[in-house]
């Protein structure tokens, strides 16, 4: 099997196999899938990402969808092997985020929709339209609503009746959105403008944009919920915030082109993987100080940490 990264999308070289067939080797066919793979039906470490984005601990196969932006559908995998008929999700399917329970997985499309897959059937809702540049997604821990970035909105979507909300205005291109722990605020990252929304989840009304580095694209929150930690791809720098009153602490600097951010889970260190310098810088939460950076690989551009 055969992997080659084109922008925001994975290639994978191989052949499309068959529904309840195994994963193939390696192929002439080209087939494109994004970045994000998610799993439910194991915990966090299984997909790669925080159990809050939609691992749901339950004992068994991971189930793992991921989008193909190609073929504009969701494969659905279960342990290895597809489990059902690629779903239908509108054009280049490049987010997907899974409500806590389980039920539901929500796809962002470039198309500028959103989609709502019933876990339980394979199944997909009508898609939602929520502008033209559709974005990052994530889910309030509670799994009652879906927070989808636009060209210069985040959307909210109801999770039980995949119904949008009205759009709140933020700043352009909205790169990455991520939710407190306690679910009271939302925090979008907005590219262009160098700056921060948070977003009240219980009025979906946006406060005053906080100001960060240069070309912020991806952000991620202490365990406690006390700091948000954004990523300033541009300034090589990660801007801490303090989520009880929204105000940045001093930019933190990285290594060249930080590229990628995960935060351990007792919330002592901040890791950020720098695409340039090939290496990983870890950040003391205590003291907002950065230790030796660790030598890894070259361009590393994700980054996943163990529960």
């Amino acid at each position: 099997m055969e992997f080659a990264f084109r922008g925001r999308v994975w290639e994978w070289r191989g052949p499309a196999p068959a529904p309840g067939g195994p994963l193939p080797g390696r192929a002439p066919v080209a087939v494109s899938v994004t970045l994000l793979a998610v799993a439910v039906g194991m915990g966090g470490a299984a997909c790669g990402v925080p159990a809050a984005s939609g691992a749901s601990g339950a004992a068994g196969p991971a189930t793992v969808y991921v989008g193909n932006c190609e073929s504009g559908t969701v494969a659905v995998i279960r342990g290895d092997a597809l489990a059902a008929k690629p779903v239908k999700a509108g054009r280049c399917p490049d987010a997907i985020a899974i409500t806590p329970n389980g039920t539901t997985a929500f796809v962002v499309a470039a198309s500028g929709t959103v989609t709502a897959i019933r876990t339980a059937t394979s199944t997909a809702g009508e898609p939602v339209s929520i502008g033209l540049v559709a974005g990052p997604i994530a889910i309030t821990p509670d799994g009652k609503t879906a927070y989808a970035g636009d060209g210069s909105t985040v959307v909210p979507i109801h999770a039980a009746t995949g119904t949008a909300g009205k759009p709140i205005k933020v700043a352009e291109i909205p790169s990455a959105v991520a939710i407190t722990p306690d679910g009271t605020t939302a925090y979008a990252v907005n590219e262009f403008s160098g700056t921060v929304t948070p977003i009240s989840t219980a009025t979906n009304r946006p406060g005053k944009p906080i100001k960060v580095g240069r070309i912020p694209t991806a952000i991620a929150i202490t365990p406690d919920g006390t700091t948000a930690y954004v990523l300033d791809h541009g300034s090589h720098t990660v801007t801490p915030i303090s989520t009880a009153d929204n105000r940045p602490g001093k930019p933190i600097s990285t290594g060249q082109m930080p590229t990628a951010i995960a935060i351990a889970p007792d919330g002592t260190t901040v890791y950020v993987a720098n695409a340039d310098s090939g290496t990983v810088t870890p950040i003391r939460t205590a003291t907002g100080t950065t230790e030796r950076s660790i030598k890894v690989g070259r361009g590393p551009a994700a980054i996943a940490i163990k529960p």
